[in-house]
């Protein structure tokens, strides 16, 4: 099995944990050096800039595996209430869990950095036996392999690594991001557009002791002309900014000094969209014209993120925005899961928990094709994994990708429709608390 850490170690995981598939001889291949993900830690008042958001169903499926006691629990954080409003309009929706509603505590999701969950789940593979891993590995080419006397090959994938190692896979997952060459080997085509928008990822501290109230932090998101701006807690006063937008913008955000950095994504969360837009003109300056302009504007404190005081220092990076879906998730002897069947806008949060649920219905084809003596590889045998998740992600693509388009508009009949379905839905308790279920239950969430 050819892996990327963030999308299938825990495929490989589960696979051994469970008592069904343990006999199977697995393979994890990684170009990283695993060793140094395994004993990965940062200071408690630094984090990386790569996060993600686990539903919780997501967090239950890797305690179910036995990662979730390897995370460094410390570094997560659970948030318990979201606010999404409309940068144009103000319309605004809040979501949080009625009392006794909620299937977790109150918990909406957990706040965890990426490179925390992989040397979790790298620890939970030393428990276990079974697994042979290849790490600082390349992958020179993937071929079809020959007939031997023993077995025939012939319609096996075989992984050729550098220094002449070659591996017969009866099943090879593709876990290897965007530009999978697992999927290219295997013919399956992947269509989707380029958003023209950079995702840019900042570290934040905040000002004073951070979030209101320890045990009950939010997480802010506004849709801006441009792009979506998300502010979602991290352990004490920190946060991870995560905001779309133009090239252009994104190139001046890195650009910027520290101060007019936070100048700008203060602005972000107070300012009307025509001053955003002025500010982003600016080389310098920030912090002042900031400050001017909030004598002049009305917002109301209590519905925004606190304050950004400091900004991490080399954690301001972007990364362009795309979306792609693979026409099938399976060929024989194949499977994909992850960035390598399906890119998503980041606006709703589902890159990782999309892929963990890949992981799970793909887990559980192997389960079941092992405990009826199906041939693990052949399409028949993974048909049922292409249909549970094909269609689920595709809709949750198209959703997103709505919404990502809907939200750019900044002016016409559009406005106020969204404005008011917005306030509709936000009025509407039972159809709130409907989303929050679905959401909780399926491993995704709609903002």
């Amino acid at each position: 099995m050819n892996v990327e850490p963030e999308d299938l170690v825990l495929n490989t995981v589960y696979l051994e944990a469970n008592p069904t598939t343990a006999g199977l001889r697995v393979a994890l291949v990684e170009a990283q050096d695993l060793g140094k993900l395994r004993s990965w830690q940062l200071p408690p008042d630094r984090y990386s800039n790569r996060c993600s958001s686990l539903t919780p169903s997501s967090a239950n499926f890797l305690d179910k595996i036995g990662a979730w006691g390897h995370i460094h629990r410390d570094r997560v954080q659970p948030y318990h209430e979201m606010q999404v409003w409309d940068g144009v309009s103000d319309a605004r929706i809040g979501f949080d869990w009625a009392p006794g509603s909620a299937p977790d505590g109150r918990t909406i999701a957990y706040m965890i950095e990426n490179l925390n969950l992989t040397s979790g789940l790298l620890k939970r593979i030393d428990e276990l036996n079974g697994i042979t891993t290849f790490d600082s590995a390349r992958v020179e080419n993937i071929t079809l392999g020959e007939e031997t006397e023993e077995l025939d090959f012939r319609e096996w994938p075989i992984v050729h690594l550098d220094g002449g190692k070659q591996l017969a896979a009866r099943l090879l997952v593709g876990a290897d991001g965007a530009n999978s060459p697992v999927r290219a080997f295997a013919g399956i085509d992947s269509k989707g557009w380029d958003y023209g928008r950079h995702g840019v990822v900042a570290t934040l501290e905040l000002e004073g002791n951070g979030w209101a109230g320890e045990d009950m932090k939010i997480a802010y998101q506004r849709f801006l002309p441009t792009g979506p701006v998300a502010m979602l807690p991290l352990p004490g006063n920190r946060s991870t900014l995560v905001w779309s937008t133009t090239p252009s913008n994104a190139a001046l955000l890195k650009s910027l000094q520290p101060k007019d950095f936070i100048a700008l994504v203060n602005a972000a969360f107070r300012l009307s969209p025509v001053d955003l837009q002025f500010m982003h003109t600016m080389s310098v300056g920030h912090e002042d014209e900031l400050a001017w302009r909030l004598q002049h504007t009305q917002f109301n404190a209590q519905a925004i993120p606190q304050t950004v005081v400091g900004v991490q220092e080399g954690t301001v990076a972007s990364f362009p925005l795309k979306m792609r879906h693979a026409d099938t998730y399976i060929g024989e002897r194949v499977a994909l899961v992850g960035d390598a069947a399906h890119t998503v806008h980041p606006l709703a949060g589902q890159g990782l928990n999309q892929g963990q649920g890949d992981v799970e219905s793909l887990a559980k084809t192997i389960d079941y094709a092992v405990s009826h003596g199906q041939d693990i590889g052949t399409r028949m045998s993974l048909e049922p994994y292409t249909s549970e998740r094909y269609v689920a992600n595709h809709v949750m693509l198209g959703v997103v990708d709505k919404l990502h388009k809907l939200y750019s508009l900044e002016s016409g009949p559009l406005v106020p429709l969204r404005s008011w379905g917005l306030s509709a839905v936000n009025a509407m308790g039972p159809l709130k608390g409907f989303l929050m279920q679905r959401a909780a239950g399926s491993g995704t969430k709609f903002f």
